[in-house]
């Protein structure tokens, strides 16, 4: 049976998913949440790793600051993104004056800025404010891309 690695948004722990069952319904086999949750998870550096590097859907990042009026412009359009896109990606945001080592390993320069990350490399990114269409497409893209067939 195919399955695929899944990070619990609330554990950290690995999972592995079956394929062919509901990923909406797939619990942590070690904490007991939801895999999926709908809502961005909320990172830090360490965390970021674990996720990326152990996940087999893509993951979508939110580089962001509480203090960033584009980035609070941002925050319910990529929330919105999660709740109708999950399980097929992760989304996950991380503050940059909490983790600045994490915004400085993948290069971003300038918030908002949006990282997908698949088989534990960036293969795209996004900078600045975007609207809930071009969010949905660019994501929509990378999980085609990274799911054929």
């Amino acid at each position: 049976m195919e399955k695929r690695r899944v990070v619990c948004p609330n554990c950290d722990s690995i999972n592995a998913v079956p394929v062919n069952r509901p990923a909406e319904a797939a619990k942590c086999g070690r904490c007991h949440a939801k895999l999926f949750q709908g809502t961005p998870a909320e990172l830090d550096a360490a965390r970021l790793e674990r996720h990326i590097a152990n996940s087999d859907i893509p993951v979508v990042v939110d580089f962001w600051a509480p203090w960033c009026g584009p980035c609070r412009a941002m925050a319910p359009i990529f929330a919105q993104a999660a709740k109708t896109i999950e399980p097929r990606a992760r989304f996950a945001k991380v503050n940059v004056d909490e983790n600045p080592e994490a915004a400085r390993r993948y290069g971003v320069q300038g918030i908002p800025a949006l990282l997908a990350f698949s088989e534990g490399k960036v293969v795209a990114r996004q900078a600045g404010l975007t609207d809930a269409n071009t969010l949905h497409g660019w994501v929509e893209r990378l999980v085609v891309c990274s799911n054929p067939g």
